[in-house]
């Protein structure tokens, strides 16, 4: 049957390599997990058995623009597949809804976020669903290259809703990983299929390449690829636009595309560049994702990758034709700051713990709170909020009760007497009730969601689903906004200190993991022997061939991985001078970490607050490495300290 399907339905004469194992596992209703090399046909590990199962197939996806690509490919193959976004309006998220009920669509695709929608989790629990797909399923591991905390929900999400399967995809993990997929969601190692991380057709190459000579030998490089699609990427979107105008300027037609364009422009440049229309992109990561282009000659790295898994997914967009493609790495360490930074900048100071902690601890039994607000409350960035949420869940202490909109505003199609008139007896008290607590401007009338907890006759969640069944009938606009969570707090006689010491030090282990990724990705690039078979080997793949034979490493030797210049000695600047305004605008003491990610140029909530980037001193210090400048910086106030 899958075969018959294979050549009906999708038009491919047979399966590729590991497709047949996953869907065969699949159908007989078991749960797996599929790791294939990017562009190796994961997706349809889904796909096919979706048609074959007797109800909807949830596909979780971490990115609009994967979900975009894949429903397109279903849609032109005659596959009913949707998909629930922000980026549709109320009513065509109904008329979804509505036909998911009806059974006319197979597959669902959402964002894990969706899940924290409360009118979006009640229509989950009235429709059967057969199976749960997790894309880039390495996000739900701490120790993979791209933790997402909202992931780590998915296992409860599936029980909570009663999903018997599960498919996870990804194109990278390393074995510690796997074993971390496998454990959460309950998956045995036999169910595992790895299809090898080995393309024979990617030349792997690193040129050593002081900063000031990048662009003469980029444009050296491309000179004679004029018409190949190419992708050179960078870490900086400055970088991005410089580059692109250089290489312009050199008669080589490039494009800069990063996420600091509009939505518009960038599917523009992305659909242009699918049809050949542009042949060279710089980029940073926020172009790759979902591309599926099968001729793309070359994928060059400007700048070093954030990481091997990040290096491993980006040249895998080359040479999907299975001919011959080129993976170039300019590689120095200048940019290795900017990289580690990233990472700094994601660990939270321990006293912006401790704040969070003592604001769980008052809150009660019950924790009704805007992640929004918390930021700038605890001066810890949003990502390592939610993740500190999901420790605390993990320990016992917050349970997610539900999230909702704390703001509903809706503006009328019809008047109101029309719409309490369309009831009869209590129902149009209560309807009546409702216009009657609302506070209208001159468009808009907005829930008040304070005066209703005093008028007993309502019900919050009996209004909103009120105002949900009118705006299905186009009796009104509803628009709701300012996400808000509420947390059962199942014990709150922890030791405020104590935990937070534990949380900071678990938020260093990992940081310091993320740091020696970084250095493994340098020794990858330094290494003696075969590049080629040294990335399969990080990923636990062991290749038959101990030289690939086309790596840089086979052709000419190992390369060294230098600094282009030599930095002045961190002694030469004056610490008082770079620091003194900071310090008189916090006033009191100043922690070392946040005096660190300020010469850095690291952003904090904090520094927006405290327009930290007009002050003098401000990322002075920004081409050194963090860890030296907080030596210096810890040095300096024992000094002051005397």
């Amino acid at each position: 049957m899958i075969h018959q399907l294979l050549k009906q339905q999708f038009g491919f004469q047979s399966f590729g390599k590991g497709q047949e194992e996953v869907i065969t596992k699949i159908t007989q209703r078991e749960s797996a997990i599929a790791i294939f090399p990017t562009g190796s046909g994961k997706s349809l590990c889904y796909q096919l058995p979706a048609l074959t199962l007797p109800n909807l197939t949830l596909v979780v996806s971490p990115l609009l623009a994967l979900i975009q690509d894949q429903l397109d490919f279903l849609q032109s193959k005659n596959i009913s597949a949707v998909r629930i976004d922000s980026s549709l309006s109320r009513e065509e998220e109904v008329e979804v809804m509505k036909g998911i009920k009806e059974k006319k669509h197979k597959i669902l695709m959402i964002s894990v976020e969706r899940f924290k929608n409360e009118r979006f989790r009640r229509f989950l629990k009235e429709i059967p669903i057969s199976l749960l797909v997790v894309d880039e399923a390495h996000c739900i591991s701490e120790w993979g290259h791209n933790f997402r905390p909202d992931y780590l929900k998915l296992p409860a999400y599936q029980k909570e809703f009663n999903i018997e399967q599960c498919l996870l995809l990804t194109a990278t993990a390393t074995p510690k990983v796997i074993e971390d997929m496998c454990c959460k969601f309950d998956i045995s190692k036999e169910n595992v299929s790895i299809t090898g991380f080995y393309r024979s057709n990617l030349n792997l190459q690193v040129v050593p390449v002081k900063q000031s000579e990048k662009n003469r030998v980029l444009a050296h490089t491309l000179s004679n690829k004029k018409g190949e699609a190419s992708i050179i990427y960078v870490t900086l979107q400055k970088t991005a636009e410089d580059v692109a105008n250089f290489l312009s300027s050199t008669g080589i037609a490039a494009t800069a595309y990063h996420a600091g364009l509009k939505n518009e422009l960038r599917e523009e440049i992305q659909t242009r560049f699918m049809k050949g229309e542009i042949n060279c992109v710089v980029a940073t990561i926020a172009f790759g994702m979902g591309i599926d282009k099968s001729d793309i000659r070359n994928v060059i790295h400007y700048d070093l990758p954030k990481s091997i898994e990040n290096y491993s997914q980006e040249i895998g967009r080359a040479g999907r034709d299975n001919q011959a493609a080129n993976c170039l790495v300019l590689a120095n360490r200048d940019n290795v700051n900017i990289l580690e930074n990233f990472v700094y900048g994601d660990t939270p100071e321990y006293e912006g713990i401790k704040k969070l902690l003592e604001i769980i601890k008052n809150a009660g039994e019950l924790w009704d709170v805007r992640l929004m607000n918390l930021p700038a409350l605890c001066n810890i960035r949003m990502l390592p909020i939610k993740t500190l949420l999901v420790y605390l869940e993990i320990m016992g202490i917050l349970k997610p009760l539900n999230a909702y909109f704390a703001s509903y505003r809706f503006a009328l199609n019809i008047d109101e007497q029309s719409i309490i008139n369309k009831f009869k007896g209590e129902r149009k008290e209560f309807i009546q009730e409702i216009f009657n607590t609302c506070n209208k401007a001159r468009k808009w009338w907005t829930v008040d969601f304070d005066n209703i907890k005093q008028n007993p006759k309502l019900d919050r969640q009996r209004i909103i689903a009120a105002l949900e069944y009118f705006s299905e009938q186009g009796w009104l606009i509803l628009e709701a906004s300012q996400m808000a969570d509420v947390f059962s707090i199942k014990n709150s006689s922890f030791d405020t200190e104590k935990l937070a010491k534990e949380l900071f030090e678990k938020f260093k282990l990992k940081e310091n993991a993320e740091i020696k990724r970084i250095e493994s990705m340098i020794a990858l690039f330094e290494s003696e022997t075969c590049l080629s078979t040294k990335l399969a080997a990080y990923f636990g793949e062991t290749l038959a061939i101990k030289e690939c034979g086309h790596c840089s490493v086979c052709s000419s030797g190992g390369v060294k991985v230098a600094q282009s210049d030599q930095l002045p000695d961190l002694k030469s600047y004056q610490f008082e001078d770079l620091t003194q305004k900071l310090r008189n605008t916090l006033k009191g003491s100043v922690s070392a970490e946040l005096i660190t990610k300020f010469l850095c140029g690291i952003y904090t909530p904090k520094f927006s607050t405290i327009k930290a980037k007009q002050m003098s001193g401000f990322a002075q210090l920004e081409r050194y490495r963090y860890q030296e400048v907080m030596n210096w910086v810890v040095a300096n106030q024992k000094i002051g300290d005397v």
